[in-house]
């Protein structure tokens, strides 16, 4: 399944709410938030009371990802506000396995994330403990960057990997991600797409729109 998850660090965040429900209405199943700590990402965005907010918006699956130190520490209060889905850096934690046993046990389900440069062998011991991981395409921190091309390999191999072990499991991909190269990222084996710019600039809803079509050219290959 092909699911489209728009990024609302793009989005005007003095009618967010407004954001929000039009892509949710256009069609997109997920709801991208980044939280930044300002320690393991340079920025600071949003924490529990921006999600909590938001959460009588949409029933559509809130996707939060957590470019946080340690962010085992927060996890209870992040499903709390509001998360189903909570993703974290294998760079941030110290203890991986601990973190994401924590997440399912809050009731949300479980990724881990990847920085550009972190090879994805680093996975292989959680390959069976998470229901999604992610490959960052830019370096974290910051929206409008350009995709960084070596990323496409990160995700075939990751999608070899998980072959390999007879797992089905999503594969993301976030930055630098438009209609234009999306393509490129589907065909090396992500089915969940974070998009911030090329959704949220102009026309949300007629951008979420191109974006799922192009996710129906794919739909049972």
């Amino acid at each position: 399944m092909y699911i489209l998850a728009p990024s609302i660090l793009a989005a005007d965040f003095s009618r967010l709410g407004e954001e929000v429900r039009t892509v949710a209405d256009a069609g997109a199943e997920y709801i991208h938030l980044d939280v930044m700590d300002g320690a393991f990402v340079p920025s600071i965005s949003f924490g529990m009371p921006v999600i909590q907010k938001l959460r009588p918006v949409t029933d559509k699956v809130f996707d939060v990802h957590m470019m946080v130190e340690e962010p085992g520490r927060y996890v209870a209060d992040i499903k709390k506000a509001g998360a189903d889905l909570i993703c974290v850096h294998q760079e941030a934690c110290r203890h991986l396995d601990r973190t994401l046993n924590q997440i399912r046990e809050c009731g949300c389900k479980a990724a881990v994330a990847l920085n550009p440069a972190t090879p994805v062998e680093t996975l292989s011991c959680v390959l069976k403990e998470a229901d999604m991981f992610l490959i960052m395409s830019v370096n974290p921190g910051f929206g409008g960057q350009k995709f960084i091309p070596y990323t496409l390999e990160k995700i075939r191999k990751l999608r070899s990997m998980l072959n390999e072990a007879g797992l089905s499991t999503d594969i993301q991909v976030d930055g630098g991600i438009s209609a234009a190269n999306v393509r490129d990222v589907l065909d090396a084996g992500a089915n969940v797409i974070v998009a911030g710019s090329a959704v949220f600039k102009n026309d949300a809803a007629a951008n979420t729109r191109e974006f799922l079509e192009i996710f129906s050219q794919y739909q049972g290959r």
